[in-house]
C-alpha cells in the first residue's frame, strides 16, 4: 500500500490479532505536485510472536529512497538475529545496513535522493522508537502529549558540530540547510552529502502500559501545521485510529500544510485484568 497520485487520500487500518493494538493510517499528496510520503503499518509474527511495525517515510529528491526504506527496512529488522534479545542494537544496525543497500542500489540516477523515517516497533509490552529525520512520533502517556522523537535539523547545536566535524558546513538559504541544500541533518540516501547526513537513528523505549494510551507518527506536513498537544487533544476523543489519522491529516490540509501529509496512529487497547498469570513470560 503506497500511494496514489490523483491527490485523494488514503487510509485504512486494522487490529493485532492478540487485541493488544489497533492502527489506523492516512495519507495524502496535498499542496504538492508529487507524492513523496510512504508509509508502512505491519503486524507480523516473529518466532510465534505478535510484532507491530509502523513507519512514516517522507522523501526528497523523488519517492524512490523513501519508497525504498519502506520495502526494506522492516524486512531487513525482523531478519536481524538480535531482533529481540538486543531490539535497539537490532534496530541501529538494520538502520546502517538498509542506508548502504540504498546508496547501493542507487547508481543510475545523478539526482540526490533520500527519506527520514519515523518507526515505531511492538515487541511485547515494549515500544521502541527510532528516528532519522524530521517526521516524528508522539505519544499520550496518562493524558500527556509527549514527543518520543527529536527533529533532526542542522542548526541543532549538537547535530550541527557533528557536520562540522565531519567537514561539512550549515547556512541559511530560506531555512537551516546542509550544505546549503538539504533542511534534515540525518536521512536515508543523500550519497553526495552522506559524510554530514548520517542515517544513524536516535532510539527510546517506551514501556507499554495502562498508561500509555495511544502513538502518532507523522510526516513534517502535519507537525508544520500542528503542535505535539493539538495532534494529541485531536486524536483522544477518537477511539477508531482510522478515524484518528484521517482528522489529523483534514486539520493540516485545512491549516493550509505546503506539504504532503502522512499520519499513523496507533491505540493501545485496554487490556483485562488478569491476575492469575505470570506476564513477564
Amino acid at each position: 500500500m503506497g500511494h496514489t497520485g490523483d491527490g485523494k487520500a488514503v487510509c485504512g487500518g486494522g487490529f493485532s490479532e492478540n487485541g493488544k493494538f489497533s492502527y489506523g493510517y492516512a495519507s495524502c499528496l496535498g499542496k504538492r505536485s508529487s507524492m513523496e510520503d510512504f508509509h508502512e503499518t505491519r503486524i507480523d509474527g516473529v518466532d510465534g510472536e505478535t510484532v507491530g511495525l509502523f513507519g512514516v517515510f517522507d522523501g526528497h529528491g523523488g519517492a524512490r529512497a523513501a519508497e525504498f526504506v519502506k520495502q526494506n527496512l522492516f524486512s531487513n529488522l525482523i531478519k536481524h538475529p538480535k531482533f529481540f534479545t538486543d531490539t535497539k542494537s537490532a534496530i541501529a544496525e538494520t538502520f546502517t545496513r538498509t542506508d548502504s543497500e540504498l546508496l547501493k542500489a542507487d547508481t543510475s540516477h545523478n539526482r540526490d535522493a533520500g527519506s527520514t523515517a519515523s518507526t515505531a516497533i511492538l515487541v511485547g509490552d515494549r515500544l521502541v522508537v527510532a528516528n532519522v529525520g524530521d517526521s516524528r512520533a508522539v505519544i499520550c502517556r496518562g493524558g500527556d502529549a509527549i514527543a518520543v522523537s527529536r527533529d533532526h535539523k542542522p542548526d541543532q547545536t549538537d547535530e550541527r558540530q557533528r557536520i562540522e566535524d565531519a567537514g561539512g558546513f550549515v547556512m541559511w538559504a530560506g531555512t537551516w540547510r546542509v550544505g546549503g541544500v538539504l533542511a534534515v541533518s540525518r536521512a536515508f540516501g543523500d550519497k553526495l552529502l552522506k559524510q554530514y547526513v548520517v542515517a544513524d537513528p536516535e532510539i527510546k523505549e517506551e514501556v507499554v502500559d495502562s498508561s500509555l494510551e495511544f502513538l502518532i507518527l507523522a510526516s513534517d506536513g502535519l507537525w508544520d501545521v500542528v503542535t505535539n498537544e493539538e495532534a494529541v487533544a485531536m486524536v483522544k476523543p477518537i477511539t477508531d485510529a482510522q478515524e484518528a489519522a484521517k482528522k489529523l491529516l483534514n486539520e493540516a490540509s485545512r491549516r493550509g500544510s505546503a506539504d504532503n501529509i502522512t499520519c499513523v496512529v496507533v491505540r493501545f487497547l485496554e487490556q483485562p485484568e488478569d491476575t492469575t498469570t505470570d506476564k513477564a513470560s
